[in-house]
């Protein structure tokens, strides 16, 4: 049997829907997609400058979920920036 996933806090929702290069419309371009634990994860650490467990903390979640869900926000950040891919901001709340 699978292990439930743990909810997650999430403070902070990107204002934002899509980046993309410039001067490329978007139905030319491959994109990558960031959910909102992977945003709340890069601003809890590069925003905020907490630590790992602070950040994990903060979330409710152990130090190594974390540390996988901002590795995995990098990749595919790199990505898009290295391949010239548009980020799509998934689950982004409602005002």
């Amino acid at each position: 049997m699978v292990r439930p996933k743990k909810t997650r806090r999430i403070s902070r929702f990107a204002e934002a829907t899509y980046f993309k290069p410039r001067a490329i419309p978007l139905s030319e371009l491959e994109e990558v997609s960031l959910g909102n634990e992977e945003v709340e994860a890069l601003g809890l650490r590069f925003i905020e400058k907490l630590d790992q467990e602070k950040a994990a903390s903060k979330m409710g979640i152990s130090r190594t979920t974390f540390w996988r869900i901002l590795g995995s926000a990098g990749e595919k950040i790199s990505d898009a920036l290295i391949n010239g891919k548009a980020i799509r901001i998934e689950g982004r709340a409602k005002k």
